[in-house]
This record gives C-alpha cells, structure tokens and sequence, in this order.
C-alpha cells in the first residue's frame, strides 16, 4: 500500500493524532519524529499491546484502535501486540487486589478472536500481529536480572495502584511488578516510535520510554485515549460517572454483537453518555456533531446506534436492526407482539396457584 504520510504534512497529522488523546507526553519528540518520517517517506513504528483477558474486542477497545487506524491512513505501521504472556501475570490496573492470571487454554482461545475481530477496523495490510511470548517466553534468568537492574523498585512503587495497596496493607506480588518491566522490553524489542494506550496506562507506557533509554534506543512517544464509560453509567451532579466498559461487568457492547442487540444497547444509554460515544467513536467531525446536537436527543441516538451498526456490520444490517428497533418501540407499537417473539410452553401440576411474578421468572 502506498505511503500516505507523504501527502499530509507533519502539522497536520499532530493536529489530528492529539485531537482526543488524555495525555501526549513529549509532543515535541512526536513532532520530531513525523518531520524526520515525512522527510524520508520512512512510516512510524506504531505499537499497542492488547493482553487477551476477554475472549470479544467491544467499543471500549475500539477507541484506541480508531486511533491506530488514522494513523495507519497517514501511512504508519501498526503493531497489534497480543499480550500472550503478560496476559499469564495479569496487570493489575486499577485493581486493589492481585489478578489471577488466565490459563492457558483460555490465552490461546482469546488469541484467536482477537485475531479474528481486530481487522473489522484496522488495515490488514498494514498492520503486523505479534505475540510477546515470542521473546519474553525465553528470556533466562540472567537477562531478566539484566532488565529488573534498569528499574528501581522506587520507581515500580511510583505507580498508582501499587502505593493504594501498600499504602492499605494490602499485599503487592513480585510477579505484578514485573508486569511494566515485560510491558517495557516489548517496546524495546519492537523498537516502536510510538505507544499508544489507554490512561490507565501511562505508568507502564512511561516504563517504555525510561527502558528505551537504559538499552541506548530513541525512547517511544507516548499517547492514552480515554477509557470509554460502559452502558451504565448515568449523570450525578451533572457529571457522567460509571465503570469503564468491561465484559465481566455486563456493560460492554461488542464489536461482534449481533446488529440489533448493538443498535439496542446504543438506544439505553444515557443522553451524556450517547455525546460521550460520539467524541470517541464517531467517524463525524466536530462541525457535524454541532449539528447533531440541535436535534432531539433520540434522533441522535439513532444515529449513532446506526452508524456504529454500519461500520462493525453493514449500512444494510443497520437498516434492518433500525426497522426492528422501531417495530417493536416506535410510536404506536410498543403493546404489538413481535412476530418473532419467543413462545414457552410450561408444564405446571393442575390446580397450581402461582403468582404472575413468580411464574415469569
């Protein structure tokens, strides 16, 4: 595929690549090294690591790889790190306890979907899967003393999650603190140009940069995108709160979702959220989304549902999961019985008496 990083000069590309970042960290570095890519026709080194904890991508993890995207359509490569082997240490971000670490069989089964799923956005021609078990499945005792010499524990306990615990009495694992050293010497190996990740983090993508250094390489840029809120989060005080998007928390919409099931949990969330979702999710641009915001609040809904619907699925699939939504909730149909609703038959002892509620459940 042809460069494309040649056509748009280095100011805008920066322009759009910090356009809904959190954290930009060296923008003056980043520059540098756009000038220096555009200059040569040389693309970017562009890394970011996924650990395989889920066995489905959902729009949560769709932020970042927007973000992978636009820079793969100015012409840079992406690598999709498959977390692999940190996946068996389990980064306990954000997590006031240690995470138990994933077996096997199910690292291997996530591995495989994501695989599967990554490509309904980035370009597969200019994107690279690798897996960190490549290298760090074989690093010897000796090296890894090598590398835990590069770190202070001073440093490690710097970040947030550990000095909470430690700060509770609450007990730290030695193998959690290697979790942003392995983190690191992936950038290393790779020799990236640019980590991307989600704020929570920034510790870890930092670790890169301090490692980069310590092995006598250019450290790495580094970029967050912000962790999407899930389905549940409604406003308090006139501020959005809720947990990020997450499987395990029954609050994710996947990318793989069936269309209606995607177009129905789009038209439930709350109205700040729905503007939530548009900044980080929609493909619009800002003077479209002003637009949007003159209308009612359901019609921008439906075109958000839809046009996250078209984009994982198709326009066609869109329609269609539309028509279903407003057969069923549109005005005048919300008492019509769907002609695909599901029919129970229940074997009951005569003379039962039972109460609604119950006999529903």
């Amino acid at each position: 595929m042809t460069n494309q990083s040649s056509f748009l000069p280095p100011n805008r590309q920066i322009e759009a690549i910090l356009r809904g970042t959190v954290q930009a960290h060296v923008t003056q570095e980043l520059h540098d090294k756009l000038r220096n890519s555009h200059g040569s026709n040389t693309p970017l080194v562009i890394k970011a690591g996924f650990d395989p904890t889920a066995p489905d991508l959902h729009l949560g993890h769709a932020v970042l790889l927007t973000k992978l995207r636009q820079l793969q359509d100015f012409g840079h490569q992406v690598i999709f790190l498959v977390g692999d082997f940190t996946a068996r240490i389990g980064d306990p971000t954000g997590k006031n306890k240690t995470r138990p670490p994933l077996s096997q069989q199910q690292i291997e089964h996530n591995c495989q979907t994501y695989q599967k799923q990554v490509f309904r956005i980035l370009d597969s021609q200019q994107t690279q899967i690798r897996f960190n078990s490549q290298w760090l499945s074989h690093l010897d005792l000796n090296k890894i003393i090598t590398l835990c010499a590069k770190c202070s524990v001073a440093q490690l306990i710097e970040r947030d999650d550990f000095a909470s615990r430690l700060a509770q009495r609450h007990p730290v694992s030695m193998h959690e603190l290697l979790y942003p050293l392995m983190q690191a010497y992936d950038s290393v190996v790779l020799k990236a140009d640019i980590e991307l990740g989600g704020s929570d983090q920034l510790f870890n993508l930092l670790m890169g940069r301090h490692l980069m250094r310590q092995m006598g390489l250019p450290p790495q840029c580094v970029l967050t995108l912000p962790l999407l809120e899930g389905t549940d989060a409604r406003t308090q005080n006139g501020q959005l709160v809720g947990p990020k998007m997450s499987k395990s928390l029954n609050n994710a919409i996947g990318l793989t979702d069936p269309p209606n099931d995607q177009f129905g949990k789009l038209l439930s969330i709350n109205d700040d959220l729905m503007w939530r979702y548009f900044t980080l999710l929609s493909l619009r641009d800002p003077q479209q989304l002003d637009q949007l915001k003159q209308q009612h609040p359901k019609q921008a809904k439906m075109q958000l549902a839809h046009e996250i619907v078209s984009r994982f699925h198709s326009q066609q699939a869109a329609n269609q999961a539309q028509h279903h939504f407003n057969t069923l909730f549109g005005p005048g149909n919300r008492n019509r019985i769907p002609t695909n609703a599901a029919v129970v038959h229940l074997q009951l002892p005569q003379n039962t008496n039972m109460p609604l509620i119950q006999l529903l459940h």
